[in-house]
């Protein structure tokens, strides 16, 4: 299956999907804000950037940008709650697959990383 990078900095939100995604039999690596997933990005490659919007240190607009730069080919795929971060997140449409609103339902996040797998592939 895939290699998954989750950068979100709500700890039971980011093991609740990790847990979810490893059932469909993905390989996780978790960070907790979007500068360790960035070091994440840099030191290893992903089939996937499963990232929040707003984090501390570095928030999910900027980590998606960095990701891009250093892995052109890796779908991102960015989650928020907040309808103004998903707005932020209009101009990274030709690098980012989709933007997942929250809450969300564990059919739902998996829904969307098959989908943004499944694109990468295509």
């Amino acid at each position: 299956m895939a290699r998954i990078l989750i950068a979100e900095d709500e700890d039971s939100l980011r093991r609740f999907v990790a847990r979810a995604l490893v059932m469909d039999g993905h390989e996780i690596v978790e960070a907790g804000d979007g500068a360790e997933a960035l070091d994440h990005v840099m030191e290893s490659s992903f089939d996937l950037l499963l990232s929040d919007i707003r984090m501390p240190v570095m928030d999910g607009i900027a980590l998606a940008t960095a990701s891009a730069e250093h892995s052109p080919g890796m779908p991102i795929l960015l989650m928020t709650g907040y309808a103004e971060q998903r707005e932020r997140a209009e101009p990274l449409m030709q690098i980012v697959v989709d933007v997942v609103p929250k809450p969300f339902s564990l059919p739902d996040i998996r829904q969307a990383v098959a989908d943004a797998l499944t694109a990468q592939a295509a």
